[in-house]
């Protein structure tokens, strides 16, 4: 009998042990903190961001109030973007004020108009710099990413900000990154909710998240003319965790593409 409780104690403490073990091992994570872009607009610098806006969007007119017309005699509209050599104080500090050797440090400016109120938005989405097309780019994110933050100055407007990501069924989510009825800089930071699925049952298991757009809105109540808004450095939390195991280079699709070639070359 003794004998038989030892053995039900041994088999309970060993389903324990393992139970433990992955647990252990599915929960183990590696945080890193990782930039996406600077909004720096330095010349090796990737993307070049683009906007496109609703209908409602304003003319660009000149001081005597005719509208302005581009190379190809299209009327020129809002919204236009530049980079400014101004930035958070609460990232940067004063030296890179006071140091006039230092590499120079821009945020991205947005100017829009609109001819009415409303719900009126605007995008402003990445391209490759080296795409003559200027085709949107969505910019994969690496690791299971956590939350996503930038710093966007506000001028106390009563607009809002969303950030669209892609998931890797094609699914793209609008989520509230927050309101911009604020003055001067501040950190806007969104948590990812955990229903959006970043891994999969079958290998490979990992699938992350492609960032798409911002998408910034007005509401009816605020005025919509001449406004500024500017960005910079866009930022995420990610786990970069990958569990190893045996024949794990054979879940990687660069590696299988890569072995499966040099054979059909055969």
């Amino acid at each position: 009998m003794k004998h038989r409780s030892f053995k039900i104690i041994c088999l309970i403490i060993m389903a324990c042990i393992m139970v433990f073990s992955a647990y252990g091992q599915e929960k183990a994570i590696s945080w890193e903190t990782r930039i996406l872009e600077t909004f720096n607009g330095d010349e090796d610098a990737p993307f070049i961001w683009k906007t496109q806006a609703s209908r409602f969007i304003s003319a660009i007119r000149d001081e005597n109030g005719d509208p302005v017309e581009d190379d190809k005699g299209n009327i020129s509209k809002y919204p236009v973007t530049t980079y400014v050599k101004s930035f958070p104080l609460q990232v940067f500090g004063y030296e890179s004020i006071r140091n006039p050797d230092a590499d120079p440090i821009r945020s991205l400016g947005l100017r829009g108009q609109f001819d009415r109120k409303g719900y009126n938005w605007i995008d402003l989405y990445p391209t490759l710099k080296d795409d003559e097309n200027a085709v949107p780019y969505e910019i994969p994110i690496p690791g299971r990413v956590s939350n996503i933050d930038v710093w966007v100055w506000g001028a106390n407007l009563k607009y809002y900000i969303e950030v669209y990501l892609r998931d890797y069924r094609g699914v793209v989510y609008a989520l509230k990154l927050g309101d911009i009825s604020y003055t001067g800089w501040k950190n806007l930071r969104l948590n990812i909710p955990t229903s959006i699925t970043q891994s999969k049952r079958v290998l490979p298991a990992y699938a992350g998240l492609k960032f798409v757009k911002f998408r910034i809105w007005t509401q009816p109540v605020e005025r919509v003319d001449n406004f500024y808004i500017y960005f910079k450095q866009l930022k995420i939390l990610t786990d970069m965790f990958e569990a190893l195991f045996d024949g794990n280079d054979l879940a990687d699709p660069a590696y299988v593409d890569k072995l499966w070639s040099a054979e059909e070359e055969k």
